[in-house]
C-alpha cells in the first residue's frame, strides 16, 4: 500500500473569491494561496509599484488534469454542452501564472514554465535572470501541483517508484537509507518574493538569503532513469556555483533531491563526490522530501524556502526517517535530528524526468566577509 501527503482544511475561500475558487484547478488555489503568504511576508505593496517592473514565474506539470478530467467526463455525459466555459481557460498549461497575475495585480510579465521535477528551481533562476538582466525589480516565484489524483497515482504505482507503507505512513519514506522504497506522493505550492537587492535594502525589506547563482542541465538519457554516474547533476550544480561566484569549500549544506528511490540516492551521491571531490564528506546533505511529500514541480519551489530558511535560521534541516545508511550512500545525511550550524552557503539540487536537472545557490545574508 502506498500513502500520500494531502492538504486537508484548505479553505480557498480564505485568499480568493468564491466564484473565482470555484472554476480553478486545486494547484492554481495553492498557488494563489501560497504566493498571496509570499507577498504578504514580503511587506511589498505590489499595486503600489511601476507595474511594468513586477513579475510573476510559475512551474508545474499537472496543474490543469483537474478540468481536462472533468471535461472528459463532462463530454461523455453530454457532449460539447457539457463542456465548461472555462475549460480552455483552466485546462492549458500557462493558465496559473495568468490566475496568479490578476490576483496579485502584477501587470509586468506572466510565465508558465515545466519542467518536471525540476520545474521549482528552474522558476528561481528564471526569476534571477530576470532580476539580474533588468528586466524586473520584483519578481514572485513558486511552484504548484495537486497530483493526488487516479490517473498519476495509477501511473506512478505502475512504475514502482512510491514507496511501501507497511505501518505508519509518516515513516514510509526513507532517503539514502538501505530500507528505502520510493517516495510520498504529496500536492502543494511555494512561493518566494525576490527582489533586486538595491530595490530591497531601500525599502528596508527582511531578506531570508541572497540567491547567487542558477544552473540546469540536460542528461539526454532516459524518460524516467537518471544517467548512472549523475552527470546533469553534476554540470547542474557546477553551473549554479559558477554562477555565484562559489568555490567548493563555502559549501556546508546541499538540499537534495532525495526521492528515496533505488537509483536516484545512489546517482546523487556519486554526483556530489564528483563537486565536491575530497570535500563531500564536510558537505551536509538532506533531504526535506519525507516531511512534505514529494510534490513534483513544487518541490524545488518548497525546498527553496527551506533552504533560505536553513540559511537565515542557521539550521540544517535533517533527513526524517534515515536509519541505517544504504553501503553506495555514505556521505553525511543528516539524520533525524535538524543540526544547528554557521551556514554560509547552500546548493538546492532537484532533477527531473527527460534527464532534466536544475539547481540554486543560496548564500547566507547578510553576506559574511570571505
Amino acid at each position: 500500500m502506498s500513502a500520500a501527503c494531502e492538504i486537508r482544511g484548505f479553505e480557498p475561500g480564505d485568499y480568493m473569491e468564491a466564484k473565482v475558487a470555484k472554476r480553478l484547478d486545486r494547484s492554481t488555489q495553492y498557488a494563489i494561496a501560497a504566493a498571496q503568504m509570499a507577498v504578504k511576508d514580503s511587506g511589498l505593496n505590489i499595486t503600489a509599484l511601476d507595474a511594468d517592473r513586477v513579475g510573476v514565474v510559475e512551474g508545474t506539470t499537472v496543474s490543469t488534469l483537474d478540468a481536462a478530467t472533468r471535461s472528459a467526463e463532462a463530454w461523455k455525459k453530454r457532449g460539447y454542452r457539457g463542456i465548461s466555459l472555462f475549460s480552455m481557460v483552466n485546462g492549458y498549461s500557462g493558465s496559473g501564472s495568468g490566475e496568479l497575475a490578476m490576483e496579485l495585480g502584477i501587470k509586468g510579465h506572466a510565465i508558465t514554465l515545466s519542467s518536471g521535477s525540476a520545474s521549482g528551481n528552474d522558476v528561481m533562476g528564471y526569476a534571477l535572470s530576470m532580476l539580474r538582466d533588468g528586466e524586473a525589480d520584483v519578481m514572485v516565484a513558486g511552484g504548484a501541483e495537486a497530483p493526488i489524483q487516479p490517473l498519476v497515482w495509477g501511473a506512478f504505482c505502475q512504475s514502482r517508484v512510491m514507496a511501501v507503507c507497511r505501518d505508519d505512513p509518516t515513516h514510509a519514506m526513507k532517503p539514502f537509507d538501505v530500507a528505502r522504497s520510493g517516495f510520498v506522493l504529496g500536492e502543494g505550492a511555494g512561493f518566494v518574493v525576490m527582489e533586486e537587492l538595491t530595490h530591497a535594502l531601500s525599502r528596508g525589506a527582511r531578506i531570508y538569503a541572497e540567491v547567487c547563482g542558477h544552473g540546469r542541465a540536460c542528461e539526454a538519457y532516459h524518460p524516467v532513469a537518471p544517467e548512472p554516474n549523475g552527470a546533469g547533476a553534476i554540470l547542474a550544480m557546477q553551473r549554479a556555483m559558477q554562477s555565484g561566484d562559489i568555490t567548493a569549500s563555502e559549501v556546508d549544506y546541499v538540499n537534495a533531491h532525495g526521492t528515496a528511490t533505488d537509483a536516484n540516492d545512489v546517482v546523487e551521491t556519486r554526483a556530489i563526490k564528483s563537486v565536491f571531490g575530497a570535500l563531500a564528506r564536510r558537505v551536509a546533505i538532506s533531504s526535506t522530501k519525507p516531511i512534505t511529500g514529494h510534490l513534483m514541480a513544487a518541490a524545488g519551489a518548497v525546498e527553496t524556502v527551506v533552504t533560505a530558511l536553513a540559511l537565515h535560521e542557521q539550521v540544517i534541516p535533517p533527513t526524517a526517517n534515515h536509519r541505517v545508511p544504504d553501503p553506495e550512500c555514505d556521505l553525511d545525511y543528516v539524520p533525524q535530528t535538524a543540526r544547528p550550524y554557521p551556514i554560509r552557503v547552500a546548493l538546492n539540487l532537484s532533477c527531473g524526468f527527460g534527464g532534466k536537472n536544475s539547481c540554486l545557490a543560496l548564500r547566507r545574508w547578510p553576506t559574511p566577509a570571505r
